[in-house]
């Protein structure tokens, strides 16, 4: 397997764990928590492989995918209690499905003959729509509209990757790990430091 393929269904099982464990004070049952991993690990690779028209979609294409929400799904109801008691698991499991997620969905974009820029959009749309897509079924408001840094994290890493890629002589593999730290890295900072960008004052109205 090529590394692409590995990290693509690497961060579809971290994605499935943290989609499930959104779940932990839902009152949900078993099906329920499956669902919601089945939709993080694959909204966000659905609505980019639509958006550019690329079918049959990864995870109906290839069943490996499916396998992979299962396994993190699994692992997540099986080792419950032992994630919830680590600190941030939920956040780690998210930052590195994050990270996984933008890079390969820019380099796929990238694949299909669209422009940087548009490759740069569907990396982060491939990162952040399924965490988008589980806040919303578990009633949260969607992470990209709190103010953290989340979504600029997956673009500046898509950002890196792509500069890396077209312009240096780098090694693809070694592109791929550095924008995906780069993300991690971002993201944690972020999260520690309590980071954000400026708040947006909209003009007041006038009577």
């Amino acid at each position: 397997m090529t590394i692409q393929y590995t990290l693509e269904l690497v961060g579809t099982f971290f994605f499935a764990i943290s989609g499930a464990l959104a779940m932990q004070d839902k009152e949900q049952d078993w099906f329920g928590a499956g669902f919601t991993g089945f939709v993080t690990a694959i909204g966000g690779g659905t609505i980019r492989d639509i958006m550019l028209g690329s079918y049959p979609l990864v995870w109906i294409g290839d069943i490996n995918f499916l396998y992979a929400v299962l396994i993190g799904v699994v692992a997540a109801i099986v080792f419950f209690r032992v994630f919830i008691r680590l600190r941030r698991t939920f956040l780690f499991f998210d930052t590195i499905g994050i990270s996984f997620f933008t890079i390969l969905g820019a380099e796929k974009a990238i694949g299909l003959g669209v422009r940087p820029e548009i490759a740069a959009i569907m990396g982060m749309f491939t990162a952040v729509m399924g965490g988008v897509i589980r806040d919303t079924l578990t009633n949260e408001i969607p992470v990209i509209f709190r103010k953290e840094i989340y979504a600029t994290a997956c673009l500046a890493g898509a950002i890196v990757y792509l500069v890396l890629d077209l312009n240096t002589p780098l090694e693809r593999n070694y592109n791929l790990m550095i924008a995906i730290s780069f993300i991690i890295i971002i993201r944690l900072l972020a999260v520690k430091f309590k980071l954000s960008l400026p708040g947006f004052r909209g003009a007041k109205r006038t009577p």
